[in-house]
């Protein structure tokens, strides 16, 4: 049996080695393209949808994210028809990033796949880890919002801005709060 890539690890959620060679170019092919997209203006829509196209690893028919923006991979993030991303959104991708339909973020909204192991001797010898991250149709993201490795938030639910999403949160409610909790349903 073959061994696996450290890039076929990372998506399976196993350790990997970040500094794998594979793994470096693919970040560096992912900042040559942020810095492209962040370089563009409002007026250049077909040339930013196109990069994303090209960039991501699937995306919907309308998609808007204003820049800056920045990502690990690109090839990861899975964006839904209708995603709407305000200014200064980050997505850490080492593993999968599902986005639904019609998905809303307000400024500054992170998304964090990328984890690493809680054992600090572990930890220092350099593994890295990632869990999968899944975002609902129909979602609103409110400003400043976190949300950790591993989360599925469901189909429209509403997370109040500053909040820490840390667990899953289901569908149809409004949660808030650091950490992340269900305030009520919609």
């Amino acid at each position: 049996m073959a061994e696996r890539s450290e890039r076929e690890k990372m998506v399976a959620g196993d350790l990997y080695l970040a500094s794998d060679p594979e793994l470096v170019e693919a970040r560096k092919h992912a900042r040559a393209q942020l810095r492209r997209y962040n370089a563009s203006t409002e007026d250049q829509a077909p040339f930013r949808f196109n990069l994303l196209k090209e960039f991501f690893g699937s995306v919907g028919a309308r998609l808007e994210i204003e820049p800056p923006f920045r990502c690990d991979y690109g090839f990861n993030i899975h964006a839904g028809d209708g995603l709407y991303m305000n200014f200064d959104c980050v997505i850490l991708d080492c593993a999968e990033v599902r986005i639904g339909r019609n998905v809303m973020f307000g400024p500054g909204v992170h998304v964090y796949a990328a984890t690493h192991p809680l054992e600090a001797a572990q930890r220092i010898e350099g593994p890295e880890l990632a869990r999968p991250v899944t975002i609902g149709d129909n979602v609103w993201v409110g400003g400043r919002s976190v949300i950790c490795p591993g989360v599925k938030i469901g189909d429209n639910t509403t997370i109040g801005a500053g909040s820490v999403v840390t667990r899953d949160i289901p569908a149809n409610v409004f949660a808030a709060g650091n950490p992340c909790r269900v305030i009520r349903s919609l």
